[in-house]
Parts: structure tokens; C-alpha cells; sequence
């Protein structure tokens, strides 16, 4: 029954944060040639967060990415088999930059979603700041002629302790 006990414990002092970013890949991109996008800053909101889970920035033990999809919202008939490799970084004020996700290659027939590896980093520094930002790396295979507007959703893993 103790362990029972501690199990339910650390349960909830585990929750997870989820951001949403949109990225687009332009139509002029070249072929086999890597370029690089950035995401506009994104607040954490870190403090709001922390709290409506019982916790604080404190007492935050760990925050590791847990998941990291790409969804196509355009074109509508867009997929990605245009892209050979993605790779993304996060980047945060007084913090080195960071790769967090990647594939490579990216499989064809990946229709309008794929879900990224993972790296399995340490990114409770990046998420305790106010802001961070995310630079995507690719290359692609095919000539693209209509931009592709990309939403980056992110799932982090939080472990702390209660207040």
C-alpha cells in the first residue's frame, strides 16, 4: 500500500505542457540544399502553468519533450514528401541553442502529418524562461510551388513537487 501511496504522489506532481507554433516553408526553396526557418518567440507561461498544476518554477525537477508532430494546415492538398530532413532546435535568451527533434530521412507517403524523434534532452532551462523559439532545419527532395504553412505541436513532460 506505501508503494500504491508514493505512486499517486508522483503522479501529481507529473502533467504535461503543450505549445503550438506555425512555421511556413516557402515555394522557393531549392532542392538538396538545407535552409533554416524560425518561429516567432513563444511565452511560456510557464508561472500559469506551474501553478494550475499545484506547483511552481521551483520546483520543477525535469521537463523533457515528449512528443513533436507537424501537421500541413496548407495547402490543403499538401503533404510531406517534399522534405528528405527536418531537424528542429530550441533557442532561449542566455541558453545555447538546442537540437530537440528531427527526421531523417523523412519517409515518402508521410501524408500531412509525421511525428518527429526526439533528442531526450534537459529542457527545463528553456521552458523556466519567459520566451523561447524554435529553428527548423531542412532540406528538401522535390521543388515545392505553393508555400506550406506547418503547425509544430509540442507536448513537454513535467515532473515536480507539490507546493
Amino acid at each position: 500500500m506505501a508503494i500504491s501511496g508514493c505512486k499517486k504522489a508522483e503522479e501529481l506532481t507529473q502533467f504535461d505542457i503543450d505549445y503550438t507554433t506555425t512555421v511556413t516553408i516557402p515555394s522557393t526553396t531549392g532542392v538538396n540544399l538545407p535552409f533554416n526557418i524560425y518561429s516567432p518567440d513563444m511565452e511560456t507561461n510557464s508561472s500559469s502553468k506551474f501553478e494550475s498544476n499545484n506547483t511552481r518554477k521551483d520546483k520543477i525537477e525535469s521537463i523533457i519533450l515528449k512528443k513533436m508532430e507537424l501537421v500541413i494546415k496548407s495547402p490543403s492538398n499538401g503533404d510531406f514528401d517534399f522534405l528528405k530532413s527536418i531537424e528542429l532546435y530550441i533557442d532561449a535568451d542566455g541558453l545555447d541553442e538546442k537540437k530537440i527533434a528531427f527526421k531523417n530521412p523523412v519517409p515518402d507517403g508521410s501524408g500531412k502529418t509525421i511525428t518527429l524523434d526526439l533528442s531526450g534532452d534537459e529542457l527545463k532551462a528553456y521552458i523556466l524562461k519567459a520566451n523561447f523559439s524554435l529553428r527548423v532545419n531542412t532540406v528538401t527532395d522535390e521543388v515545392i510551388s505553393n508555400d506550406h504553412v506547418i503547425d509544430i505541436n509540442t507536448t513537454l513532460f513535467v515532473d515536480a513537487k507539490l507546493l
